[in-house]
């Protein structure tokens, strides 16, 4: 059969047709857009949308802007449909175009009207500069920005930097859900060091500010890798735990026992010793299935984990406090990180376990200048505003408003709340309690260091986990290695979204500044 026009206009566009293109990708350690998606995507599923596509003229140097630099189509990842676009490098440096921005636009139509996710593949230069010098084309602006906030919360959104990413590339990014960067060739930013010197004189170095693993440290991104493959693997997985849509029905997956070690010592994991650090995302791995944990954020504000997992096959988002990094607590960083996932399980209808091990709120000017008082009136907004269920477990100590804002005891009505047994609640430690309150006291003492012991176990004896118990504070005191058969038992049976009771008509709560 006789190749058609467009067939031999759709050939010349592959790679096996670009050859030298290829292999100066190839020469950058970098794979091409095309091979990204098969990478990426299940065999045979990729169905290209636009790749005739380009701007009338051809390039600044004459050369023809093939696909406009952006390879946009619909395939599915293991088994479920995805919207995709890839920045081509090899055409104008993967820079913005207006056509390519109107291939964005139609993937995030796509995604909207389909309620499938959208998947970016990131390795360009941001706008193209020579097109954005016409006013008649840049005074309009470009509405893919809009059409992504009309996503987020609707479909999952997530994204891989694969190389340069300055401007609209990170902005892009930074709006979605979840977005890995690989080392040593993904910058993120929002103008490059270049950029920077011409309009600030200031001299940057890109890796040490925008590099992956600073980027990461910094928040804007989840994850940093070392490969491409770990990048791509990465969104895979972390699409494997969230629906399609807002209204899609969870994935469920086959049970999974814990990872065995972290099974057999769950009950012995976290030290009687309030001051004794320990590891809490060994905790978490002995109540999760094995292999089912995406950790989001895990360079930043490290005193908290926030992961998406699986029990018994059901997703559930976790909150933990982190005993190894400065005691587990909550800073104004933390509180950010918090609410973040709290917002995106909210969106999705995934249920949010809250592990509370804590000293309580940060404290000094440092905690006062990060704005620690917004960061944790908007963790106290989406606890408050949630609408999926939500569990809390204190795991040893709560003290002070880091309890509270965490959802310590029955503060945001969690569906179920224990204590395991060595939990302690106060307003705040023991310690600090009785140098505030005894401090004359203790200065008139015969024996200051005695009178604190006797003062010390006189108030202890009040704090434990029996004791709040018999408040009611807690619906039950358990041992940990019965906490997963608790959450398992109301994962099978709550519904996505409780009832609630806002008691007034608002539209929408006022955030924190």
């Amino acid at each position: 059969m006789a190749e058609l026009p467009h067939e031999a206009a759709v050939r010349a566009l592959q790679d096996d047709a670009r050859p030298d293109a290829v292999r100066r990708q190839h020469e950058r350690g970098k794979r091409t857009a095309r091979e990204r998606i098969a990478m990426l995507v299940d065999d045979g599923s990729f169905r290209e949308i636009g790749a005739l596509a380009r701007p009338e003229e051809p390039g600044p140097r004459g050369e023809p802007l093939l696909g406009d630099g952006v390879v946009t189509g619909t395939a599915r990842i293991d088994g479920r449909p995805v919207v995709l676009t890839s920045t081509d490098h090899s055409v104008a440096g993967g820079s913005n175009g207006l056509v390519g921005n109107e291939k964005w636009r139609r993937c995030s139509e796509i995604a909207a009207t389909r309620g499938i996710p959208l998947v970016m593949l990131l390795d360009g230069g941001g706008h193209r500069i020579h097109e954005g010098l016409d006013a008649r084309d840049f005074a309009g602006g470009f509405d893919i920005q809009e059409m992504q906030t009309r996503l987020s919360g609707w479909v999952p959104m997530v994204a891989a930097i694969l190389g340069p990413g300055y401007g609209q590339p990170t902005l892009g990014a930074s709006m979605c859900d979840y977005v890995v960067a690989v080392r040593g060739t993904a910058t993120i930013g929002m103008a490059p060091p270049a950029l920077v010197r011409a309009a600030t004189g200031e001299n940057t170095d890109a890796e040490a500010l925008n590099g992956a693993d600073v980027q990461a440290s910094y928040g804007s991104i989840d994850l940093a890798v070392d490969t491409e493959g770990e990048a791509l693997d990465a969104l895979r997985w972390y699409l494997d735990l969230l629906p399609s849509n807002a209204e899609a029905e969870l994935p469920r997956e086959v049970s999974a026992l814990p990872r065995a070690a972290a099974l057999a010592a769950i009950d012995t994991n976290v030290p009687a010793n309030l001051r004794q650090a320990y590891d809490m995302a060994e905790v978490i791995a002995g109540m999760v299935d094995e292999d089912s944990e995406v950790e989001l954020k895990s360079s930043y504000a490290p005193n908290l984990i926030t992961t998406l997992a699986r029990i018994e096959g059901r997703p559930i988002g976790i909150i933990a406090n982190q005993p190894l990094a400065r005691a587990g607590m909550l800073d104004a960083a933390a509180a950010d990180k918090a609410a973040h996932l709290v917002s995106l399980c909210d969106a999705f209808g995934i249920p949010i376990l809250v592990l509370i091990d804590l000293p309580g709120l940060a404290v000094g000017a440092d905690a006062e200048k990060s704005g620690l008082a917004r960061s944790s009136a908007r963790l106290s907004l989406e606890l408050g505003s949630a609408t999926v269920p939500t569990f809390t477990v204190v795991v040893r100590k709560g003290y002070g408003g880091g309890y509270v804002i965490m959802s310590g005891g029955r503060t945001f009505h969690p569906e179920l709340v224990v204590a395991w047994p060595h939990a302690e609640t106060a307003v705040m430690a023991v310690d600090t309690a009785i140098e505030l309150v005894f401090g004359r006291d203790l200065a008139s003492a015969a024996d200051p260091a005695a009178r604190r012991l006797e003062l010390a176990e006189q108030f202890r004896d009040k704090l434990g986990a029996v004791r709040g118990a018999e408040g009611f504070g807690y619906d039950a005191v358990i041992r940990p290695s019965e906490t997963r058969a608790w959450l398992a038992d109301l994962l099978a049976t709550l519904p996505r979204h409780r009832l609630m009771q806002t008691f007034t008509p608002r539209r929408h709560p006022v955030a924190p500044l």
